[in-house]
C-alpha cells in the first residue's frame, strides 16, 4: 500500500509516546515546552468598514450580519489581513455587554472562493448560530488566515494550529473593537465552538487564548482533527481489502485532505511542489486545491480513479501519493508539531464530542488526543456515541452544544 508507512500497532506506539511526552532513541522523555504567546497589540485591528453578509438571512435573530476585514498575526510572524463573519443579537444589549462565541468552521478548502463569508451558511450551522444569537451571544466566525482574504495571494495554512488560533483570537479582538466604535458593549468573556477542522481550530484557540488578553471560558470541539498521520494511515488501512467502489470515495477523501495539507504548506514554502507528495499525473489534480473547494476537488480525484478502472481491474497501480512522503522533513514537522493540538495543558474546560462511525476523523485519533490532553493535565469532558458519524456527531448535538455554551458561559451573568 502506497501510504502504509507503519503498521497500526507501530503507529499507535509512536503516537502514544508523543501523547505521554515522547521519547528519543535512548528512551529519554522529551517534553514539549509551552510556547511563548505574543499579546495582540495590533493598532486599529479593523481594516475597513464591514460589509453586509447577505448569502444567508439571519435577520430573525440578528441586528447585524457583517463581513469584517481585520488584521491578524500570520503564520509567518507578520501582520496580514483576514476576514470573518460577525453576527450581533437582535435583543437588548446586556448591561455588562454581550459575551462572544467564536464559531470555527469545518474544512471547505484553501481557495478564497471556499471561505464561509463568500457562501451561504448550511442549515445546521445556521440553526446553531441562530440559537446562540437568540440566547444573547455575539457570534464571530472567522474564515481563517488566507481563506477569503482580500489580496487573494495568501494560501490558507490548512490545519496549522497557531494560524487557526490567531485567526480566531484576532477576529474576536477586532470584532470587539468594531462594536465598541458603534457604541455597543461586549463582555471580556468568550469561548470557542468548532467542528472537524473547526474542532481542531477551537483547541488551538484554547491553547493560544491569552493572545486576546480577555477572559477565555472554554472550548467545545466536535470530531476535531488531530494526529493527522494516524488519520491518513488508518484511513488507508480501513479500505485496504474493500471492494473498489468503497475504496474510491475513501481514497478521494484522503487525497483531498493530503492536497489541502500540501497547499497549506506552500504558504510558507512556495517552492514546495505537489509532485513532492503526489505521483504524476495525480499531482496535477492535487494542484487544483488552490482553485477548487474540497468537495469539487474530491470529485476530481474520484473521477480520475474511475477513469483508471476503464482499463484496469483495480487501483493497485493507480498513481496516488509518493512512497514515504510523511518522512519529508517539512511534512514530518507539520504532522508532528505544527498541526497537533493540545500539546500543552489547556487552562480552561474542554468538551469534545466524537462518533464511533466517523470515517473522516476516526475515534481512535480522538481517543489519543484526549489521552494526550489528560496526560498534560487538561480538563476534558469526552462524549462519544457508537452510532454518530462525522456529520451527525455535530448535527445531532446542536442543542447540547448550545446548552454547553450556556452552562460554561451564561449569557446574562
Amino acid at each position: 500500500m502506497h501510504m502504509k508507512l507503519l503498521t497500526v500497532a507501530m503507529l499507535s506506539t509512536s503516537l502514544l509516546l508523543t501523547a505521554c511526552g515522547g521519547g528519543d532513541d535512548n528512551g529519554t522523555t522529551i517534553f514539549v515546552p509551552k510556547p511563548e504567546i505574543p499579546e495582540n497589540n495590533i493598532k486599529d485591528p479593523v481594516a475597513s468598514i464591514p460589509e453586509p453578509y447577505t448569502k444567508s438571512d439571519f435577520s430573525a435573530v440578528a441586528s447585524e450580519s457583517l463581513i469584517l476585514t481585520y488584521k491578524m498575526l500570520g503564520v509567518n510572524g507578520k501582520e496580514t489581513l483576514a476576514t470573518s463573519l460577525l453576527f450581533v443579537p437582535g435583543g437588548p444589549m446586556p448591561a455588562t455587554g454581550w459575551k462572544i462565541v467564536a464559531w470555527a468552521h469545518g474544512t471547505t478548502g484553501v481557495a478564497d472562493q471556499c471561505a464561509p463569508s463568500r457562501n451561504a451558511t448550511n442549515d445546521y450551522i445556521k440553526g446553531m448560530i441562530s440559537q446562540l444569537l437568540a440566547a444573547g451571544y455575539v457570534v464571530v466566525a472567522p474564515d481563517y488566515e488566507g481563506l477569503g482574504e482580500p489580496s487573494g495571494r495568501e494560501l490558507h495554512p490548512f490545519l496549522n494550529v497557531k494560524s487557526e488560533a490567531y485567526s480566531i483570537t484576532d477576529a474576536v479582538v477586532a470584532a470587539r473593537a468594531y462594536l465598541s466604535g458603534q457604541g455597543k458593549l461586549t463582555s471580556r468573556q468568550w469561548m470557542t465552538v468548532g467542528h472537524s477542522q473547526g474542532g481542531h481550530a477551537a483547541l488551538g484557540a484554547a491553547q493560544y487564548a491569552s493572545r486576546a488578553k480577555l477572559d477565555y471560558k472554554g472550548t467545545i470541539a466536535v470530531a476535531p482533527a488531530s494526529n493527522l498521520a494516524a488519520i491518513l494511515a488508518l484511513g488507508e488501512q480501513s479500505v485496504e481489502n474493500a471492494p473498489v467502489n468503497q475504496q474510491i470515495p475513501a481514497y478521494a477523501q484522503l487525497d483531498t485532505f493530503t492536497a489541502l495539507i500540501t497547499a497549506g504548506l506552500r504558504n510558507q514554502e512556495p517552492t514546495f511542489g505537489y509532485s513532492n507528495i503526489f505521483k504524476s499525473p495525480t499531482d496535477l489534480i492535487a494542484s487544483r486545491a488552490e482553485q477548487d473547494c474540497a468537495d469539487v476537488l474530491g470529485d476530481k480525484f474520484g473521477a480520475a480513479m474511475q477513469e483508471h478502472l476503464k482499463s484496469n481491474v483495480n487501483l493497485t497501480n493507480y498513481p496516488r501519493t509518493q512512497m514515504n512522503f510523511m518522512t519529508i522533513p517539512l511534512v514530518k514537522s507539520f504532522l508532528e508539531k505544527d498541526s497537533q493540538p493540545a500539546q500543552v495543558k489547556l487552562n480552561q474546560p474542554v468538551i469534545i464530542y466524537q462518533g464511533g462511525k466517523d470515517a473522516t476523523v476516526p475515534k481512535a485519533a480522538t481517543d489519543l488526543l484526549v489521552l494526550t490532553a489528560n496526560n498534560k493535565g487538561s480538563n476534558i469532558q469526552y462524549f462519544t456515541n457508537a452510532e454518530w458519524d462525522h456529520g451527525t456527531a455535530y448535527a445531532l448535538n446542536i442543542n447540547n452544544i448550545v446548552n454547553d455554551v450556556k452552562a460554561t458561559m451564561p449569557a446574562n451573568d
